[in-house]
């Protein structure tokens, strides 16, 4: 592994623990420790994940590198408390879920030698990722609306997208390590996990509390690293 790749891999653990931890205190003071940490950990983990791939210049790769770019931006505009900054939110992340669609699709497996094995596990995936957006989507979609009509499409587009995501991390070629795919479903669903808690919070709990955003910023944080190292690993 490369000395910078190590470096970089250590200082996004150490991002991603103290914005965890500053994200359920509450304070001010730890408000604006934020904007210190918050903003650093899509560029430490991009640094750590390219070049642990340099030489590599497969779909699959790019499409996490754009996501990682993507994520960045949804990061920076989330920090904001008004709706535009929201929405600027959730069209990055939007934006993310694309490109990392994208990847998965490039690196899919349909007619593979292994054909019967990955049948099953679309097929859970897919299943999966419909129960899950019509347990969440629909509802997220009627609450935001409640709070604010200019709400309603982007929530709905976002929670399908976010579906979709997920399915396509279920998809990925059985010829890849099982470990790689692994990782990647992991990051994925804990991905999911993070916004699922991020909507419920905004649209649907009267408990606003900061250890919701703590378990937000644990998800997701952990999500993006799994996904990264899978990709990584996905040779």
């Amino acid at each position: 592994m490369p000395p910078r790749s190590s470096t970089a891999k250590i200082a996004y653990v150490a991002l991603a623990a103290a914005d965890t931890y500053l994200a359920g205190q509450g304070t001010k003071r730890a408000k604006r420790l934020r904007y210190l940490t918050k903003p650093l950990l899509m560029p430490a983990l991009a640094t750590a994940f390219a070049s642990s791939t340099t030489g590599r210049r497969d779909v699959l790769r790019q499409s996490a590198l754009g996501a990682q770019a993507f994520s960045w931006g949804g990061d920076l505009a989330l920090m904001g408390g008004s709706e535009r900054a929201f929405l600027g939110g959730v069209g990055s992340f939007f934006a993310a879920h694309t490109a990392y669609i994208t990847g998965f699709a490039s690196a899919g497996s349909f007619s593979s030698a292994s054909a019967s094995d990955s049948a099953g596990l679309n097929s859970a995936g897919l299943k999966t990722a419909a129960a899950m957006w019509v347990a969440t989507a629909p509802v997220m979609t009627i609450a935001a609306g409640h709070k604010d009509p200019a709400l309603r499409v982007p929530i709905a587009a976002y929670g399908t997208v976010l579906a979709a995501m997920y399915a396509a991390s279920t998809m990925l070629d059985q010829d890849l390590p099982r470990n790689a795919r692994r990782k990647v479903m992991l990051g994925t669903s804990l991905f999911l996990a993070s916004d699922t808690v991020l909507g419920l919070r905004k649209f649907l709990l009267d408990d606003h509390s900061p250890a919701l955003e703590s378990v937000v910023m644990a998800t997701y944080s952990a999500g993006q690293w799994f996904i990264a190292d899978g990709v990584a690993s996905a040779r």
